[in-house]
């Protein structure tokens, strides 16, 4: 009977539960999902990360490649995120271009990289005005369950701080890059940006870390980034219902917890792996 119910009114049965303060998954209306993370899992990248938020998981892998920096920037080299959702990870994705859901999330995770700044791209100088690193920080999902968002920037970010590069020396007789045998510098990770998304239900109900069921009925929803010093990097709602100030005080200081808790989580991934 409950499954028929909850086919037939998802609304209405989801309602039921709000009376009771609860969610149909046993989850507080404010509670993430168990988030685990694995760390270097992927030895062919220069740094990877693997993230389970709930059943959502998603897989990022770092490649550095040779560059020629900018004329704007001579000394600095460039990172480049993407996300991939592809068909295997949900039956709701199709064959072909990167969906808008996709180019979205991208460019999600590409403006907090730039606008928070986890990596001096000084860092990825090697020879000023003509040679830099480029890193391709590629996250592909391989389940989807919802908040893809928060799962993304976790798994680039972990990523990074799992990166490391070859030393590179310049041969004077034919100016080639010459990098070592192995990977032995460790990138400066200088902030730890993290995304916090809530859904709302109903114009006026906050959800945190909505399920792939969840997101389907939601009237709205908004990320709130917030770096390592508590500060709101980002604020992303991209329309439906509005937020009042005081439910948008509620999710900051929630998205200040869950920055704590995944930091915690990154560094403890972190130096597991080097032990």
């Amino acid at each position: 009977m409950a499954a028929d119910f909850k086919t037939a009114q998802p609304l209405e049965y989801y309602r039921k539960f709000l009376e009771e303060n609860i969610r149909p998954d046993g989850r507080d209306l404010l509670e993430f999902r168990k988030t685990i993370l694995n760390v270097g899992s992927i030895s062919t990248a220069e740094g990877s990360a693997l993230v389970k938020l709930g059943n959502t998981t998603v897989v990022c892998g770092v490649k550095a490649e040779f560059a020629v920096p900018s004329q704007e920037n001579p000394n600095h080299g460039y990172i480049v995120p993407n996300v991939d959702l592809p068909p295997l990870c949900s039956s709701r994705f199709r064959p072909g271009p990167p969906n808008e859901q996709a180019q979205v999330l991208s460019q999600f995770v590409a403006d907090t990289i730039s606008n928070c700044e986890p990596v001096n791209l000084k860092d990825l100088s090697i020879l000023e005005g003509k040679l830099c690193w480029v890193l391709y920080v590629d996250v592909v999902c391989l389940s989807y369950d919802g908040n893809i968002t928060d799962a993304s920037l976790i798994a680039a970010i972990a990523a990074l701080k799992n990166t490391q590069l070859h030393a590179v020396t310049i041969n004077e007789e034919s100016q080639t890059p010459e990098p070592s045998e192995t990977r032995d510098i460790s990138l400066t990770i200088r902030n730890h940006p993290v995304a916090a998304t809530f859904g709302i239900f109903d114009d006026s109900v906050l959800f945190a870390d909505p399920t792939d069921e969840e997101e389907g009925l939601l009237t709205g929803v908004v990320t709130i980034v917030v770096t390592d010093d508590e500060k709101i990097a980002a604020v992303h709602k991209p329309g439906g219902s509005p937020l009042p100030d005081h439910k948008f005080q509620e999710c900051y200081k929630k998205a200040v917890t869950r920055g704590k808790e995944v930091r915690d989580l990154i560094q403890t991934a972190c130096v597991d792996v080097d032990r």
